[in-house]
Parts: C-alpha cells; structure tokens; sequence
C-alpha cells in the first residue's frame, strides 16, 4: 500500500521546565541574545492494552511553535533526527532523549530519560483483541483507532470511499458500517457496493497519533477476502510521514493481498510482504502447496535493528529477510516507530477494478493484533 476514548490512564512522570532566558547586551549597537527553547518533558501512561510491564512514552513541549526532534539508542538529538509527532512503545531498555526548537529560540537542552522495565524475550507487551461485552456490533475502540477517510485518499488509483467509523456523509451508512467489532470480539472490515453504479465504500484503521513501535514482533491473525479487485492489507508507516512523507518515512507490509486464486494469480493462491523507502523496495510473496487466504491464517513480522523478517501461522516460518546490506536505497527502519494500519481497498493500479464475479458486501475479518517484545 502506499501512503497518501476509553480514557487513557496516566501516570505522569514529567519535570519541571525552566525557559532559559538570555540578556540583551549593555550597548544600543549590541544586538540581544536569544531566548533557548524550554526543554522537552518525558511523560508515560498505561492502558489496558499494554501488558507485562510496557509503557507509552509521549513527549511534551512548553514552548509554542516548538518542534521535538529525539532518539531512542541514547544517541545525541539534533536538529535531523527524527521529529516527535505521537506516543511510542516502551518494552525494551532504551533511554529517550529529546531537544525542541522553537523558531527564533536556540535548541534546548537535552532531556533524558533511561527505561529499564526488563521484559522477557517473546512477551506480549500491546494486544487488541476487538474484544466487545455489549449485546450488539460495536465500532473499534477510538483509543487505539482512527481512519483515513474519502475518495482515492490516499494514492493507487483505488475506487473506494473510506468510511469512518459513524460517518453519515453518502456515500457512507452509519446503519451499514464499514468497521466494526462483533459480540464475539471479530473485527470486520467491510468494503461495501451501496448503488448499482460503481460506487463503494470499505474502512482503513490507523494507530497514527494514539499508538507506535520501533523493534518487536507484530502479528494479527486475519481471514481476508477472495475477489477481483480486492485488496486487504495490514503494514506501517513511520511516524515522521507528516514530516518527510512518503517513501522517505517507510514502509513496512506485513501482509497484502489481491484477488485471490485466478488466472492472473498463475493458479495459485498466496500473499506478500514488502518493505519501502527512498529507493529501496524488496518483496516477498508466500505461497505454499494448498495455501488459501481465505482461510485463517496469523500474519506476521519481526523487527529488529538492521533486520526484516515476514513470517506466516509461526515465527520460526520465515518467508523473507530484508537487511541494509541485501537492499539497495536509504534504509529508514531504524529511524523511529511506525504505526499501525489495517485497511479493505477495492479496485486500484495493482488489482484492478472489482468485476461481475466479485461479491459485495466482501470482508477481511481480523481476530487480533498483538506486539511482542524482542
């Protein structure tokens, strides 16, 4: 693919920002110091999808108009590392470190904090599991969930209209939602034909702003459609997108899938897993003897610094294995967390528009996502 609350309970772990202030010189022909940004401040919080002792980090500023650039290998922040722009996961021993700059001010000072919660190797750390106690269909949980929304909004040439969750606007139908969670804890992600012209409708979730990783195992347990034209797909993108766009913040495809067993597939069924940046593009399709996308199946990847891996149903089924020195291009996956996305497309440049024989309403249904530590 490309790019185009329950209440969260905090425990603030913040410090006391101090603006530093400079003099203005003792002479008229002096001209006066500038002011220094205050420093960035540390805050963590927990919910309760975060297990075994991880945290979210989000980073703060007092200065407006200040932008936070930060790292997270205890190297020194400057003004080209990677900008602040949502929560991230804590579940590993890392020390965050963070300056902000305000336009007009020099750099703060450095903030710093060290994180040692000690996480066994394989424990899961984040888990959605679209869990729902009510009687009736429920929309996703809008504290880990928010959408991309409208026509082709998001490149690829694709045919449908992104629906929010409750959106009222036509073509989207709050009474036929294209995103929502059974009473059996399946999220559905439904692409939808609502007239007999070539009109429709589906949903694509996102974590942007609420929730993001860097390292870890990622996984989510998905049955996907089986149709021409039709395009699931579950991936990352960087944080940093508002902030270098697209391919520069990368990308990483978990899963993607298109059409299902045709002619056009060579006979045999299968999905892929990709990985995208500034010039760099690798991809890897799985497709074992009497595989079916249809059928349920755990889809997942584990990130480690300098290595990609896809795997399917197991971690030890690894399909692929990208690293720096295997591809060519600007490697950006070591620059920060990405969030998550899971999305239904219709029609677009790879599957091509839906035909006579692809069936409306069509879905993917997604059983969980988890996130577990390295």
């Amino acid at each position: 693919m490309r790019a185009g609350t329950a209440m969260l309970a905090a425990i603030l772990v913040s410090a006391a920002l101090v603006c530093g202030c400079g003099g203005s010189g003792g002479g008229g022909s002096t001209p006066p110091t500038q002011n220094q940004t205050a420093p960035p401040s540390v805050t963590t919080f927990t919910n309760a999808a975060l297990q075994n002792g991880a945290v979210m980090a989000a980073l703060g500023f007092s200065t407006p108009g200040s932008v936070i650039h930060y790292t997270l290998d205890g190297s020194a922040p400057t003004a080209s590392s990677q900008i602040y722009d949502a929560p991230f996961l804590v579940a590993s021993n890392l020390t965050v470190k963070a300056i902000a700059i305000a336009p007009g001010d020099t750099a703060s000072t450095v903030t710093s904090q060290s994180f040692t919660p000690a996480i066994a190797s394989g424990a899961l750390v984040w888990s959605e599991d679209f869990n729902n106690a009510t009687a009736s269909n429920a929309l996703p949980n809008s504290a880990f969930w928010t959408y991309d929304t409208g026509t082709n909004c998001c490149g690829n040439n694709e045919l449908e209209t992104y629906c929010a969750a409750g959106a009222s606007a036509a073509p989207c139908d709050p009474a036929n939602p294209n995103a929502y969670a059974d009473t059996a804890g399946i999220l559905h992600i439904v692409a939808r034909k609502p007239t007999a012209a070539a009109v429709y409708t589906s949903a694509r979730l996102k974590s942007q702003g609420l929730f993001s990783f860097q390292y870890g195992r990622i996984e989510a347990r998905m049955k996907l459609p089986e149709g021409q034209g039709m395009w699931p797909a579950f991936w990352l993108l960087g944080d940093n997108i508002t902030a270098i766009s697209w391919p520069a913040c990368g990308e990483l495809d978990v899963m993607e899938h298109i059409n299902g067993s045709n002619p056009q597939n060579e006979g045999f069924d299968w999905v892929a897993g990709s990985i995208h940046g500034t010039n760099l593009n690798g991809t890897a399709q799985f497709h074992p003897a009497g595989f079916s996308a249809a059928d349920w199946h755990t889809y997942g990847m584990i990130w480690t610094k300098g290595q990609i891996q896809f795997y399917v149903d197991a971690p030890a089924n690894v399909y692929a294995t990208y690293t720096p020195s295997t591809q060519a291009g600007i490697w950006p996956f070591d620059d920060g967390p990405q969030f998550i996305i899971l999305n239904l497309a219709v029609g677009g440049d790879w599957p091509g528009p839906p035909d006579a024989t692809t069936i409306f309403p069509s879905e993917v249904l997604v059983d969980y996502v988890h996130v577990y530590a390295n």
